[in-house]
């Protein structure tokens, strides 16, 4: 059985994990924690990583940009795997990150849904042909209100799926408020829509001359995160220090 400690157990994400891995017994959540204290569970809740004193497996973190490092820190020490789910890191945090993965196994990815990471494999391989054909490319995302950042991590991701692919790279543009051009050819433009309880919904645009093809993801719940970074903590724990992502666990 793999044990978990759940960081950011009192998150939306945080909460939905903790009822997943009560049907499974594959896994058990052994402690959690939450900057915000306990909410009732059968497990100890510490309010940093620091203070968690429990012995686990792997760490599955659903929590906050701001809490990345010490997490990080902690982990290493440890030599505590961590799934990283959360979005919005800096290029510092993000340079640590990968400093860090040489004393630590870490899976990050922006999204843990099997179908985002299907979607991906399938941009690499059309992004090319489609570019060349002359097709632009914009990816619009609807997140609920309560997120924070923006675009969302998922959208960037494919984006990277979709530039890493084409030999001319493109340039990702936000905002086209502040100019008064026609669209360049080497750039995708990412939007992102704030509202409601949207759980997540990505759009890939190629719009060509005349004709637009349009690849979609939708998130009915969280459930499918959820199961995605269960899944995630299985495969990660007891893996060797490095690099590690959602195709590793689709294989």
């Amino acid at each position: 059985m793999t044990k978990i400690i759940m960081h950011g157990c009192n998150g939306r994400m945080g909460r939905a994990i903790v009822d997943l891995a009560a049907a499974d017994s594959e896994v058990e959540i052994v402690a959690g924690v939450d900057a915000y204290g306990d909410n009732n569970y059968s497990f100890p809740v510490f309010k940093a990583i620091s203070e968690c004193n429990v012995s686990a497996d792997v760490v599955i973190d659903f929590s906050n940009a701001s809490a990345v490092e010490e997490l990080l820190k902690v982990c290493a020490e440890k030599k505590l795997p961590v799934v990283l789910c959360t979005t919005g890191l800096s290029d510092e945090q993000l340079k640590f990150l990968e400093a860090t993965s040489k004393d630590v196994a870490i899976l990050k990815s922006a999204n843990m849904s099997v179908g985002i990471n299907t979607l991906m494999k399938v941009l690499a391989d059309i992004s090319p042909m489609l570019a060349a054909a002359g097709f632009d490319i914009e990816i619009v995302e609807k997140h609920h209100n309560q997120k924070l950042d923006a675009p969302s991590g998922t959208a960037l991701a494919l984006a990277d799926s979709i530039n890493d692919s084409l030999d001319e790279k493109c340039e990702y543009i936000y905002d086209r408020s502040t100019r008064r051009e026609k669209r360049p050819k080497k750039e995708i433009g990412i939007s992102a829509v704030r509202g409601g309880t949207i759980v997540g919904d990505h759009d890939v645009i190629f719009a060509g001359t005349d004709e637009v093809i349009t690849l979609s993801h939708r998130a009915y719940s969280r459930t499918v995160f959820g199961k995605g970074a269960i899944e995630a903590a299985k495969f990660l724990a007891g893996k060797n220090p490095g690099m590690y992502d959602m195709s590793d666990v689709i294989k």
